[in-house]
């Protein structure tokens, strides 16, 4: 059975930084494509940021410039470090992890992902 667990959720003031990591486990399975997610209260969920390779990334134009995804295979960990944070980064914040390759191409595309973490919630006051 495939486990997101996300981690590093805070509330920080708006400027600061933080990084979100996401531990993948269960069974010998590869996720070639991951992302981030976020869902403020009243709002719908929102692609973050998405990587299959170090080459091939996507990001929100809401948080290009600012925030870094990244993943570790040997240690099967997805980041996402995110910097000048401001007040409407304030939500919560899942890990997602797609059952096929997709063509090795990113996908922010919720729909696409077939397993997901319970989230960390991210505060930021200005």
């Amino acid at each position: 059975q495939v486990q997101l667990v996300e981690s590093g959720g805070a509330s920080v003031q708006a400027g600061g930084s933080l990084r979100l990591s996401c531990a993948l486990s269960g069974s010998s399975f590869l996720a070639v494509r991951m992302a981030w997610f976020r869902q403020a209260p009243g709002k719908g969920r929102e692609g973050v940021a998405a990587i299959v390779t170090a080459d091939r990334l996507t990001y929100a134009d809401s948080v290009k410039g600012r925030f870094t995804i990244s993943r570790d295979s040997a240690k099967n960990t997805l980041y996402l470090q995110m910097n000048s944070l401001k007040s409407d980064d304030t939500a919560m914040y899942y890990c997602a992890a797609a059952r096929d390759s997709g063509g090795w191409l990113p996908s922010r595309r919720a729909e696409e992902f077939a397993y997901w973490g319970q989230g960390t919630q991210v505060t930021v006051s200005s």
